[in-house]
């Protein structure tokens, strides 16, 4: 039954994660076609190979056999907007135009509390059910929202990064909130949230258009104060955008140097989009640390432009893969996958199945600098683990029996997978969806 803690389970099955990048050597993947994964207590006890483990005496009767599945480690989504569940595939234009038609609005109904607590629990149950097992957040700006996700996902038993919107100004007043009541209302959660648990808090400028001066100054203090906390915004998305953010932030030589004055640029921060970052831009990021966010279905959706991967890649800036729903069209990181793979292709750059199964597991742990407790199976690590249905539909069983190697079956879950592939999702060894259950 899922939720059920147990405190030893083992599945045997097929088996696959990553070491490290398999771009930098075909080692650093790891695959079982006949694998056993142990967890005792909540982390990976063992993922070794079956028949060894037998001849070394391990009784193979105790495992849940999976037969027709492949198991994987807990997707990782870094950059998604849990409030805009509401607002997903909603027509219209481009960003600025969308923000404040459907993504404000819907946000306001955050300041009803019991609206936040029900929401927060459907976020968490459609992430879980595509496979998604630690996810960077963006609430509102209301504080409640986000002291009822921090709740919800403590519930749960997941790992999860949020943080309150700080907002004061260019958005709806009632969603606004003021420089100093952000700070404090950050500082209360920080103390209340980070480190229960599995949770922990990012500091969450919605991006520099909507936060004044003396916001941002108090975004850097934080940071500061709080040294293992995140950061997390949104940067050189849309060109419009930046058009804009030129008339409310003049001072400044680019969007970058936007944060970077207020010190908000670090090896913990994590910018959403960069799509039109210039070079000069790509090198700051790359010597400060600073992470970026590919969220293609967004990007696609509406209309902003093409992220150039293999660009920043070669300059060396940390990059991971993330959904950004609502301006992303689905919180399925194999959907995403496929997406990016898009709009790599009009780039001139291939994504290889390889590349990106690594990028939302243990490249985005890394990437977020959670490798020391999620992205594999490595013993120690905490059990967030997904187990994906090699026959979710009759189209996916019958081109999936022609793969002859795991890559190419890779290549068709995130060309073809969605939800339907998911069949069961684990959060720190517990069973928290089951396809079986929830149909």
């Amino acid at each position: 039954m899922a939720g059920d803690r147990e405190n030893a389970f083992a599945l045997r099955g097929r088996i696959a994660h990553f070491l490290g990048d398999p771009g930098m050597s075909p080692e650093n993947l790891v695959y079982f076609e006949d694998g056993v994964l142990v967890v005792e207590d909540g982390k990976i006890l063992l993922c070794d190979d079956a028949r060894s483990l037998a001849g070394a005496g391990f009784d193979l009767a105790q495992c849940e056999w999976l037969p027709n599945q492949l198991i994987l480690p807990g997707f990782i989504d870094t950059h998604v907007h849990s409030p805009q569940i509401d607002v997903i595939a909603s027509y219209g234009t481009q960003l600025l135009d969308w923000l404040n038609d459907y993504t404000f609005p819907a946000e306001s109904r955050y300041a009803q509390r019991s609206f936040a607590e029900a929401s927060a629990n459907d976020f968490l149950d459609y992430t879980l059910s595509v496979g998604t097992t630690t996810s960077f957040v963006y609430t509102t700006s209301y504080k409640q929202s986000t002291e009822a996700l921090f709740e919800a996902a403590l519930a749960k038993d997941m790992r999860l990064v949020a943080g309150k919107i700080l907002m004061d100004q260019n958005a709806l007043p009632e969603l606004q909130d003021t420089a100093a009541s952000g700070y404090q209302d950050s500082v209360d959660l920080i103390n209340e949230w980070h480190g229960k648990g599995r949770l922990g808090y990012a500091v969450t400028p919605r991006f520099s258009g909507t936060s004044s001066v003396e916001q941002l100054t108090l975004a850097g203090q934080l940071l500061k104060e709080f040294p293992d906390v995140w950061m997390q915004t949104h940067m050189s998305e849309n060109l419009e955008e930046i058009r804009w953010l030129k008339t409310v932030h003049p001072h400044t030589a680019d969007y970058l140097d936007s944060y970077e004055q207020y010190g908000l640029n670090t090896d913990r921060s994590i910018f959403g989009h960069c799509i039109h970052l210039s070079d000069d831009e790509i090198l700051r990021l790359a010597g400060s640390g600073g992470r970026v966010a590919f969220c293609p279905t967004s990007n696609l959706f509406l209309g902003s432009g093409l992220m150039p991967l293999e660009k920043l890649k070669k300059a060396g800036v940390p990059v991971s893969i993330a959904t950004d729903v609502g301006g992303g069209t689905s919180l399925s990181m194999l959907t995403t996958l496929g997406e990016a793979y898009k709009v790599c292709q009009m780039q001139g750059y291939s994504l290889h199945p390889l590349e990106a199964f690594y990028m939302m597991t243990l490249g985005n742990a890394k990437a977020t600098h959670l490798d020391h407790c999620i992205g594999n199976f490595e013993r120690g690590k905490e059990a967030d683990i997904v187990v994906l249905d090699n026959k979710p539909t009759p189209m996916m069983a019958r081109r999936i029996t022609q793969c002859r190697e795991l890559d190419e079956e890779l290549f068709v879950y995130m060309m073809m997978g969605d939800d339907r592939s998911v069949a069961r999702t684990y959060c720190h060894g517990v069973q928290q969806y089951d396809k079986g259950e929830n149909n």
